[in-house]
């Protein structure tokens, strides 16, 4: 045992983590009380540094076409550094919850060395009451140097970071990043290898309800409207990214919001923008005078805002909900092709999840500058272990048994595509999806595209007509054609990946 051990803080209260986010971590606070907290060299996932551990008895189920193994060898010497960093210096311990369905919940242990990882996760995750931390046990363990720098040439690694996963011993290793995302989406990762297992689909996607207990899913990857679209006044917000759909219906995997708030105003999105207060950490944004600077992507176009459920208004507590009536896959389509929204048949919603076509936004991941037609599986390729089909076999059943509706909604761009066109503006969408969901437009009039055969309608009640009709809103029919023809190569040719 060492002399002088370092200090252990565990499950400190809000207010303590944001003073010594200040005081020791760098932080600042903004004019809103909210701590603005900076990730270093890392402000996006870094997927070239994620591992899976391989072991034979799960070894079989195991996607590897899209993770990349890492033997139980150099698992623990990824482990024994991480641990001889901890050691040396003040840790901090937060025990939370995974999964908002008790049947199907984890428990995890977070030790990480920076107060603003404390935070983040204290407040992203599912709080114990003070009566389940008092008998808390463990299955899960997360240990984070987030300062320590690996290097590959004496290091099993790629680069100088790992976020390393071990199904077999239920434990994650995070070192040589500061960015506080990974944290989340290393769990979730857990989450969607679990899940399956119970007959539960783990699903990278926002989900609200409506006074009627009419529950919506929003499917799509950063960047598409998951997080802003179901921050609706209207309706009563469950969650924002990760989700179960189990026999019993919906629950949310966390307890918080990881908004991205590049460009955010009150009057856009005013729940978003009023959650971001005392107990809200915001993600490398820039600060000037004290008040922070939405529109100043210079550190990163990936500034984020994480805050607890509760400071949205309409959250829904517990946060589960019945089984979905309205079903939404979200694309941002960076080629400006595709309609602002059309209704899928089964079979169309089976094809569009596998294929989970949208564009990487500037700054979810290092390196990425300007959008990027991506084709990811389920809408979260990156956070999938298995087979894409195993949970494309779990939407259908749930699909068939349940009959919502599904409707592919174009958040990305219209007039031509990225560089001549313009983003689809938030009220147009949010006048489709209230249409949508409040069943004005069920049995209306619609057109099928020539282009992947979608049902269009004709007309949406508060939506310019020739909104609706992607073709006609290009200045030039023929160069629409041509990306026409580009971008559904591009979706068979994915599609083909998974047939």
């Amino acid at each position: 045992m060492k002399p002088n051990p370092a200090p252990v803080h565990a499950n400190l209260p809000v207010d303590e983590l944001v003073r010594l986010c200040v005081e020791e971590d760098g932080g600042r606070l903004a004019d809103s009380g909210a701590v603005v907290a900076y990730s270093g060299k890392y402000t996006g996932r870094t997927p070239k540094d994620k591992f899976l551990v391989l072991r034979p008895e799960t070894e079989g189920e195991i996607w590897w076409d899209a993770n990349t193994a890492m033997s139980p060898e150099a698992f623990a010497r990824i482990d024994a550094k991480v641990r001889e960093h901890l050691d040396g210096r003040p840790t901090y311990v937060v025990d939370a919850f995974a999964g908002a369905d008790p049947a199907t919940r984890i428990a995890v242990r977070f030790v990480v060395e920076r107060p603003y990882h404390a935070l983040f996760v204290r407040q992203l995750l599912i709080r114990p009451t003070a009566e389940e931390l008092a008998t808390f046990e463990p299955e899960w363990t997360v240990l984070d140097a987030a300062t320590l720098s690996l290097d590959p040439s004496v290091d099993p690694v790629r680069g100088d970071a790992v976020i390393a996963l071990d199904f077999g011993t239920k434990a994650v290793r995070i070192a040589g990043t500061q960015y506080a995302g990974e944290l989340k989406k290393s769990i979730f990762t857990v989450m969607n290898f679990l899940l399956p297992r119970e007959g539960v689909l783990g699903m990278h996607c926002s989900a609200n309800v409506g006074a009627d207990g009419d529950v919506a899913l929003f499917f799509g990857l950063s960047g598409t409207g998951k997080t802003t679209l179901s921050a609706d006044p209207e309706r009563g917000l469950i969650g924002d990214d990760e989700h179960g759909w189990s026999d019993s219906g919906v629950f949310n995997v966390e307890g918080g919001c990881y908004a991205k708030c590049i460009g955010l105003s009150e009057e856009k999105e005013p729940e978003i923008h009023r959650a971001i207060r005392s107990g809200a950490i915001l993600e490398n944004v820039v600060l000037k005078d004290g008040v922070p600077d939405y529109d100043d992507g210079s550190i990163t176009e990936n500034t984020r805002a994480a805050y607890p459920l509760e400071h949205i208004p309409n959250a829904v507590h517990p946060s589960v909900g019945g089984h979905p009536k309205h079903v939404v896959f979200l694309t941002c389509d960076a080629m400006g092709v595709l309609p602002p929204l059309a209704r899928l048949s089964t079979e169309q919603a089976m094809r569009w999840f596998l294929t989970g076509y949208t564009a990487k936004v500037a700054g979810t991941e290092s390196g990425v500058t300007e959008p990027q037609a991506v084709f990811s599986a389920c809408f979260g390729q990156p956070f999938l272990p298995l087979p894409p089909r195993r949970y494309a076999a779990l939407l259908g059943e749930k699909i068939e048994r349940h009959r919502p509706s599904v409707w592919l909604v174009n958040t990305g761009w219209t007039g031509g595509g990225y560089g001549v066109g313009s983003r689809m503006k938030l009220s147009a969408t949010r006048a489709m999806l209230r249409a949508a969901f409040s069943g004005a437009l069920d049995g209306v009039e619609t057109r099928t595209e020539p282009v992947f055969g979608l049902a269009v309608p004709v007309a949406v009640p508060g939506v310019d007509s020739a909104l609706l009709d992607p073709r006609a809103t290009w200045p030039s029919p023929e160069a629409y054609d041509e990306a026409a023809a580009e971008l559904r190569a591009l979706f068979d040719a994915a599609a083909a990946k998974h047939a």
